[in-house]
């Protein structure tokens, strides 16, 4: 059986024609449903089915130490960890849904399988990299250039076609 792991576009776009008994979540997902609509999509789901699960702390590092390497922890929210951790515990009987570039880039490299929402699914993975707009000295991370001072700006360090799963 295939579960579906929904991230919080699933309740917000409502474009989701799946049994809601086939879809898992995490209770911070309901954090950023802002609109009236999508907490009633999320309650209807959860009539119908929806689990609502916290995810294994261990599957939680895991992700965050992908995303470190990836680096695109500065972009992921405490929910897209915590999303992806539960992915991750279904990997071999799920398919993660989101249509956020950097929870699908972390997806990935996980061996996640994933299936945008609204959105076109990524082409590549991304290991990003900070540049200084000054200097242009390349970093890990962080804002500010340690050596002039000047803003770091998001670059690709490296990327490779991914191999679509749909």
């Amino acid at each position: 059986m295939t579960y579906y792991i929904a991230d919080s576009a699933v309740f917000i776009m409502g474009n989701c024609d799946l049994d809601s008994s086939l879809i898992i979540t995490v209770p911070s997902v309901t954090e950023e449903l802002k609109s009236r609509d999508s907490a009633l999509r999320f309650d209807l789901a959860k009539e119908g089915g929806l689990r609502v699960e916290w995810p294994d702390p261990e599957m939680v590092k895991e992700v965050r130490e992908m995303a470190e390497h990836t680096r695109d922890s500065e972009e992921l929210s405490k929910t897209d960890l915590e999303i992806l951790a539960k992915a991750l515990e279904y990997k071999d009987r799920g398919i993660l849904l989101t249509d956020d570039y950097a929870v699908q880039n972390v997806a990935v490299q996980l061996g996640i399988q994933v299936k945008p929402i609204a959105q076109k699914k990524i082409k590549d993975i991304i290991i990003w990299q900070k540049q200084c707009i000054g200097c242009k000295k390349t970093f890990d991370k962080g804002d500010v250039c340690p050596i002039c001072g000047s803003p770091l700006k998001k670059k690709r360090k490296k990327s490779r076609k991914e191999k679509s799963y749909f």
